[in-house]
């Protein structure tokens, strides 16, 4: 072989190996799409800061004890693991990624370390390649699909945006703010917040916004046939609407702060200025029950345990059976690792 011949082969053998290597590269940074009707985390829990999110056998939750870094654990509180550093809430599953916000960080200090953490991010479900999506300021967000819903309130006025999976496609889409927690077969159900509180739904497959009930309502939660919500010109007393039924009950004459409502059960904390109480009730108002006395928030719910916390007092957090018999204690695994990651 002449050496012409042989400085060609290798050219050509270079060229296809950096062509594979490109290939591979470009392959392995693409982000695989979800199924239209992925949905993130439930309504009440992102309702509640989305604190906790269950998914394919694991809790991903942002731990109290170690300022709310995000940690993995198996529905029974073994096996706990940190998986990043950084302040979050709002979190979100599907497919091989978390999604969340970020709102501050542990690693570093200084302006500019701030900057990079806050947002709206996106993960592996082990913690790793934290990707920033969108530096927007958002109290919820939710997967829908392949594309994040989330109220953005980086500017004035706040609207509702998404951004797809992949960082691309982002959109303002209505003008004013929205509440996205309450995704179910590819609509979003939420209350007015401009005018009215009525019940509205935004289809996700052409974002067009529909008025489906004149109620005057706050935080609607999709169950069944079933919409849960706070009804506003009755004090917050909790009630449910159906949609098929176009009928109203009442399911406590309690005034209510925050509630979650997951499989047979509402969890709901009262307002009372003498005898304020988390409670529980079926999802049909029946067999009311206190659960703990005095005033909690953050109310998560996972297929085992309900978690929550006194209003204003990050820990301790709180947990009791979610189906079974009530039997409050405290969270003491996700301390426990919490110390033990601080070593």
């Amino acid at each position: 072989m002449t050496e012409k011949k042989k400085n060609i082969l290798i050219l050509s053998i270079t060229f296809g190996v950096l062509l594979v290597l490109f290939f591979f590269m470009l392959l392995s940074g693409r982000i695989p799409m979800n199924d239209e009707y992925t949905v993130g985390n439930t309504a009440g829990n992102l309702n509640n800061r989305g604190y906790f999110c269950e998914s394919d056998g694991k809790i991903y939750f942002a731990n109290a004890y170690d300022n709310y870094a995000l940690y993995s654990m198996n529905p029974d509180e073994t096996e706990i693991e940190k998986l990043n550093s950084n302040s979050v809430s709002c979190i979100n599953a599907g497919g091989k990624y978390l999604y969340y916000s970020m709102q501050s960080g542990t690693g570093g200090e200084g302006l500019g370390y701030m900057m990079r953490t806050y947002g709206i991010y996106r993960s592996k479900k082990n913690g790793s390649a934290s990707t920033c999506l969108d530096r927007a300021a958002t109290n919820t967000l939710q997967l829908c699909g392949n594309y994040l819903y989330y109220d953005n309130y980086t500017n004035d006025p706040a609207v509702l945006s998404k951004i797809k999976i992949d960082k691309s496609d982002k959109t303002d889409v209505t003008d004013y703010v929205v509440n996205p927690a309450c995704y179910t077969n590819g609509k979003i159900y939420f209350n007015g917040m401009v005018d009215d509180h009525a019940l509205y739904t935004l289809d996700t497959a052409t974002d067009q916004v529909e008025n489906v009930w004149q109620g005057d309502i706050w935080d609607p939660v999709m169950l069944d046939d079933y919409v849960y919500y706070m009804d506003i010109a009755n004090n917050y007393r909790l009630c449910r609407y159906s949609l098929s039924g176009d009928v109203v009950e009442i399911l406590t004459d309690d005034r209510v702060d925050y509630f979650n409502v997951y499989g047979n059960f509402i969890y709901f904390q009262t307002c009372s200025e003498t005898e304020p109480a988390l409670k529980r009730m079926v999802i049909d108002g029946s067999n009311p029950e206190i659960v703990a006395e005095g005033v909690y928030e953050n109310i998560n719910i996972t297929s085992q345990y309900v978690y929550f916390n006194q209003f204003g007092e990050s820990v301790p957090v709180y947990k009791t059976s979610t189906n079974g018999a009530i039997n409050v204690s405290t969270f003491d695994a996700a301390q426990a690792a919490a110390v033990e990651n601080m070593k």
